[in-house]
């Protein structure tokens, strides 16, 4: 949602998704109600075992669902994903994945919103510190923070070059 320039060459964009999804939501003053979004990555992957090799990436961007309640039907989880029961576990090897697929030095810029997990909990599951970050948003809810991956660190039972 983020990317000014998707098709750039050096961008990949995952998900775990491809679909279309029509969600009705009176809310957003649309006459019938509805609204239409497209989930269409250049790759459908799972962020707990991305399939590329170790140290592949010099930049990696996380954006991971951040829900962990909605409705079936809701536009926001229809949008950005809703995090399963073991969402702990799920976003601790997702951390370890990125932190793999980097180059020693790489940058991991990690987005969450807090409205229902605190950004702090979900920090805790990483070892790495990050190096700094930022509130945004309406009400500071959406946070975006950099990290830089140690040299010479293993994540996910491998080590990387």
């Amino acid at each position: 949602m983020f990317w000014f320039d998707r098709q750039n060459d050096d961008v990949v964009f995952g998900d775990l998704r491809r679909e279309t999804i029509t969600v009705t939501d009176r809310s957003h003053g649309r006459a019938d109600g509805t609204r239409t979004l497209h989930i269409e990555p250049d790759i459908q992957m799972d962020f707990r075992a991305l399939p590329y090799q170790d140290g592949e990436f010099r930049l990696v961007s996380f954006d991971p669902p951040h829900l962990v309640r909605a409705g079936p039907k809701s536009w926001l989880a229809a949008k950005y994903g809703k995090l399963g029961p073991d969402w702990h576990e799920d976003l601790r090897r997702g951390f370890a994945e990125c932190f793999r697929v980097l180059a020693d030095d790489g940058v991991l810029i990690f987005k969450w919103n807090e409205t229902q997990v605190k950004v702090a909990d979900v920090l805790a599951l990483t070892e790495v510190p990050p190096l700094f970050g930022h509130p945004t948003g309406r009400k500071g809810l959406t946070h975006w923070i950099v990290f830089i991956k140690p040299r010479a660190v293993a994540f996910g039972g491998t080590h990387a070059n």
